[in-house]
C-alpha cells in the first residue's frame, strides 16, 4: 500500500489504516487522516468546558500536592516549635551562667537573642531599611563608624546596629558611643550597657578601638537629634574632633555612614524649653502628633530608610602624636563631615517619596 490515496483507490476497511500526515489528490484536495485531529490548528481552539475543568483539576492537584491548608498549619507549628526551642535554649544558658559580659557591660548573648530580635521587625517591616556599602566595613579588627544623627529620639543608632549585625558577613557587633543622659536614665542605661553601648568619651573610644571593636559615634549629638524639621539633613557641628583623635591614636580607619529616613520619623516643629529644663532634657519636642495625641503621637512615622557605609578614610598614615594637633584634627573632621553631607545629598536626590522611597 502506498502513502498516496486517490479517488480510484478503494479503502480497505477490514484492517486498520496507519495514521497519515496528509494526502494530496490530483486535483489538489486534501484528505484528513483517520487518526489526526480534524481541526486546522488545535492550539488555537477556544477553551471549552472540558479545558476549563482540566485547568481547575490541575490547580487542585497542585494545591493538594503542595499541602494546602495542611502545609500552612505545619509551617505555623514548626515556627512555634522553633520559637519554643529557642526560648528554652536561651533560658538554659542564662540559668546555667553560660554567657559572658565584658568590661563595658556588653552581654552578647542577651543582645543577639533578645535585643536585636526585638528591633528587627521595626528595621525590616516598618522602616524597610536598605543597606549598602557593607563591604567597606572590615571583616575583623577595629574601625570607627561616624554617622549623622537625627530623629528626636536616637532610633537611628539602633537601626545602624541591626544593619551591621544582619548584613555583615561575620555578623559583627557595633559598639556605640552614647551620651551621658542615656546611662543616667533608669533601666535605659542598663539596657544600653547590655547592648554594648558605652560613654561617648575619647578614653572609652580608644579602649574599644584598641580591643579591635567596630565602634560607632554620632558627633552631632543632641544638636543633630533635636534639630528642627526645617533643618533636616543639614549636618550640625561635629564637635572638637575627639573621635578623629581616637582613630589616629589607634590607627583605626574611619567609615563615614550616611542615614536617610531618620529625619522624618518625628518631624520636630517646636520645642517647649521650660518643660525641657524642668525635666532635665536637652529639649521637649513638639511634632504634628506629639504631645497632642499622647502616646499615639510617639509612634514613629514609617519613613523609608537608607543606610550607606562609605569608603574607609585611613588614619594609619598619621603619627600618633598628630592627634594633639588641632589643625590636623580639624581638617580630618571636616573631610569626614563633608563626605557624609555629600552622600546625604546624593541619596536624597534619588529618593522620590519619603514613605515609599
Amino acid at each position: 500500500m502506498t502513502n498516496d490515496i486517490t479517488h480510484d483507490t478503494p479503502i480497505d476497511t477490514t484492517e486498520p489504516q496507519p495514521a497519515l500526515a496528509q494526502a494530496t489528490v490530483a486535483d489538489g484536495a486534501q484528505i484528513i487522516p483517520f487518526h489526526a485531529d480534524p481541526r486546522p490548528d488545535s492550539r488555537r481552539r477556544p477553551a471549552g468546558l472540558g479545558d476549563q475543568l482540566g485547568t481547575v483539576s490541575s490547580l487542585t492537584d497542585r494545591l493538594s500536592g503542595s499541602g494546602g491548608p495542611t502545609e500552612l498549619v505545619d509551617g505555623v507549628r514548626r515556627t512555634l516549635a522553633k520559637q519554643v526551642t529557642g526560648a528554652a535554649s536561651f533560658l538554659r544558658r542564662r540559668l546555667g551562667g553560660d554567657y559572658t559580659i565584658d568590661e563595658f557591660g556588653y552581654d552578647e548573648h542577651l543582645s543577639t537573642s533578645v535585643l536585636l530580635p526585638a528591633l528587627r521587625p521595626t528595621f525590616e517591616k516598618w522602616f524597610r531599611v536598605e543597606v549598602s556599602g557593607i563591604e567597606n566595613l572590615p571583616l575583623t579588627g577595629a574601625a570607627l563608624v561616624v554617622a549623622n544623627h537625627a530623629g528626636v529620639l536616637p532610633i537611628d543608632g539602633l537601626m545602624t546596629q541591626v544593619a551591621v549585625h544582619d548584613h555583615h558577613p561575620n555578623q559583627r557587633a557595633l559598639r556605640m558611643l552614647a551620651a551621658d543622659l542615656v546611662f543616667e536614665t533608669p533601666f535605659l542605661g542598663t539596657a544600653a550597657r547590655k547592648a554594648g553601648h558605652t560613654l561617648a568619651c575619647t578614653a572609652d573610644a580608644e579602649r574599644l578601638l584598641r580591643s579591635g571593636e567596630l565602634t560607632a559615634v554620632f558627633p552631632e549629638g543632641f544638636k543633630g537629634v533635636g534639630k528642627q524639621f526645617a533643618d533636616r539633613y543639614k549636618l550640625q557641628r561635629f564637635g572638637r574632633g575627639g573621635f578623629v583623635s581616637a582613630a589616629v591614636r589607634t590607627g583605626a580607619p574611619i567609615i563615614p555612614c550616611s542615614i536617610v529616613g531618620s529625619e522624618e520619623i518625628y518631624p520636630k516643629i517646636g520645642d517647649i524649653a521650660p518643660l525641657a529644663r524642668l525635666l532635665g532634657l536637652p529639649y521637649f519636642p513638639v511634632t504634628p502628633l506629639f504631645p497632642h495625641f499622647g502616646l499615639l503621637g510617639m509612634v514613629p512615622l514609617p519613613s523609608k530608610w537608607y543606610i550607606e557605609f562609605g569608603e574607609p578614610i585611613y588614619t594609619d598614615c598619621y603619627e600618633p602624636d598628630t592627634a594633639d594637633d588641632p589643625m590636623v584634627m580639624f581638617d580630618v573632621t571636616d573631610h569626614v563631615r563633608e563626605t557624609i553631607q555629600q552622600t546625604l545629598y546624593r541619596l536624597l536626590a534619588k529618593r522620590r517619596n519619603i514613605f515609599l522611597g
